[in-house]
């Protein structure tokens, strides 16, 4: 199927049900088949919810037999002004409904019915082409074929059609280009003027749903346009609006997993409109929760695209580093997904420029005191402590790891300060963490000596995900912390490693067990990396666990 297949598109004729205010009310065919749908409408939810809706699809599916026999009335310039303006109405109509109720299609069926009654009287239209110019002059061309486009997918995604779906995304993307068509489409439209602008929100909602079911053609839809698109939509000095947020959205969703259009966005200069986006935010609040939604996706994107190590690059260059440090200092809702941003862009040794440059603009002193305590005001924005303490270990894990020389230097003095106070505070997270690490592996034991009773096998896909409910449960926390308290052990500093022993011996705590929590993440380090680098960064771990 190409693009003009689809556009050309036209679904069976259903039943024409009886309406209010129509004008062929007194046709005894339509009042039966009225009479039969609002049965069908009225039906006894309580039996079975899902049987009235499968009824009203194949009434409209299902061939009219009377449809041939029906009696036309004249078709003239006005009854298709007339038709055009109710398909608007009722298309919007659907359209609010839709984005109000997106979950639960019952509250918007009675509007895709009435919806489809006049789809099916504009069929009419396409024997008169002398009146073609109509729908092109009341601007009904555009919203039929977003329409027809969303009712094709809707259709699919949510009665599960897999194998349709498939055939149809396939032939759209590629070779039919329908994304860079529908990019086009957008180019043109004004919105300025709010009809247009619906088409442009119905036009992302199409390609949002495309992406849901086959992530895999974000690569493709990026690459015709789209990303383009969106990063020019997004940087566009015009008021906030639902559209803008809906860009954000569809960015995020683009760059989640997808080295290819994290790479192309960062072609295109994106890193450096995220920042720009984002800087708003740096001494203001959103004003709104939807402008709040809309920041947090712009993080989102901005964390995606960190995991490409070129787009660090591009980050420090654009003074990325500069501009979430401000935002730590700020104290704005923006600060905890500022965290985040650092955490992402100085993780790993593609982090090490970023860890230097970080040391230099004086970050330590503002990475330092969220981790003597967790902000109340960052708990009131809702996020966790756990969280919070997570990302701010892990900036002074990979600070530790990366950094050289005079940096270096300056970080490990830091833990010397007002009488080791950090190194206190280390331990104190240690005994937290460790604590709940230890409920929950007792839990896990539990339920594996139950299972085993049962006669059921561990595999190793049980294993694996025990170890993530480990790590959710603070075990990944703990791991950093450890290796913190490792690596100032080596740093030549007795004074450091003396009060991390003393705190272990007053607290009954063990140095067996730190090294036991150091050889476990070893293991498991370097998912995604090369086997070398795995190696190599366990050969490290080892060797500083022997002077531990």
């Amino acid at each position: 199927m190409d693009v003009g297949e689809l556009l050309n598109y036209q679904p069976d004729r259903g039943a024409k049900r009886l309406r209010a205010g129509d004008d062929d009310d007194d046709d005894p065919r339509n009042k039966k088949a009225g009479r039969e749908l609002a049965r069908n409408l009225e039906g006894d939810d309580s039996e079975d919810p899902s049987g009235d809706r499968k009824r009203i699809l194949e009434k409209l599916m299902d061939d009219d037999e009377d449809a041939d026999d029906q009696e036309g009335e004249p078709v003239d310039e006005s009854s298709v002004k007339k038709m055009i303006l109710t398909f608007e109405k009722r298309s919007y109509k659907n359209q609010e409904l839709r984005i109000k109720f997106p979950d639960t299609p019952g509250r918007f069926m009675e509007t895709e019915l009435d919806l489809n009654d006049i789809i099916q009287e504009m069929h009419v239209i396409a024997t008169m082409p002398d009146l073609y110019h109509l729908l092109v002059e009341l601007n009904a061309v555009h919203s039929l074929i977003l329409h027809s486009l969303i009712q094709l997918i809707y259709l699919y995604l949510c009665y599960s059609i897999e194998e349709g779906a498939e055939v149809l995304i396939d032939s759209l993307v590629s070779p039919g280009q329908v994304v860079a068509l529908l990019v086009q489409n957008m180019e043109r439209l004004d919105e300025l003027v709010k009809e247009e602008a619906d088409g442009v929100y119905n036009t992302l909602a199409i390609i949002e749903n495309m992406a849901e079911f086959r992530p895999g053609l974000c690569t493709e839809a990026a690459q015709q346009g789209l990303m383009q698109w969106l990063l020019k939509r997004i940087k566009a000095k015009i008021p906030f609006d639902a559209n803008k947020l809906y860009c954000s959205e569809v960015l995020a969703i683009l760059l989640q997993n997808n080295d290819s259009t994290r790479e192309l966005l960062g072609e295109l200069d994106g890193i450096d409109v995220l920042l720009q986006q984002l800087s708003v935010f740096k001494r203001h609040n959103p004003a709104t929760a939807e402008e709040q939604e809309m920041m947090e996706n712009l993080f989102d994107a901005m964390c995606s695209c960190l995991m490409l190590a070129s787009n660090r690059d591009r980050f420090l260059r654009g003074e990325g580093l500069q501009l979430m440090n401000l935002m730590l200092r700020e104290k704005k809702m923006s600060r905890t997904s500022a965290l985040r941003v650092l955490d992402h862009g100085m993780i790993g040794p593609e982090g090490s420029d970023n860890c230097h440059k970080f040391v230099d603009i004086l970050g330590l002193r503002t990475i330092f005191p969220l981790f003597m305590k967790t902000p109340k005001k960052m708990r009131k924005a809702g996020a966790a402590d756990k969280e919070h303490e997570e990302h701010v270990c892990s900036i002074i894990s990979s600070c530790l790891r990366n950094l050289k020389a005079q940096q270096r230097t300056r970080l490990l003095s830091k833990f010397t300060e007002n009488d080791c106070e950090k190194v206190d505070r280390l331990m104190e997270l240690h005994f937290k963490y460790l604590e709940a690490v230890q409920l929950a592996d007792k839990r896990i034991e539990g339920e594996k000596h139950d299972m085993v009773k049962r006669g059921e096998i561990l595999d190793d896909v049980m294993e694996d995900e025990f170890y993530l409910r480990r790590l959710d449960a603070g075990l990944f926390v703990l791991q950093l912390l450890c290796y913190i308290m490792v690596e100032i052990s080596n740093s030549g500093i007795s004074q450091l490693q003396q009060r991390v022993h003393q705190i272990l011996n007053l607290r009954g705590g063990s140095v067996k067990v730190v090294r036991h929590i150091m050889r476990e993440y070893a293991e498991n380090i370097g998912d995604g990396k090369s086997e070398e680098f795995k190696e190599s960064e366990q050969k490290r771990i080892m060797d500083l666990l022997e002077n531990f």
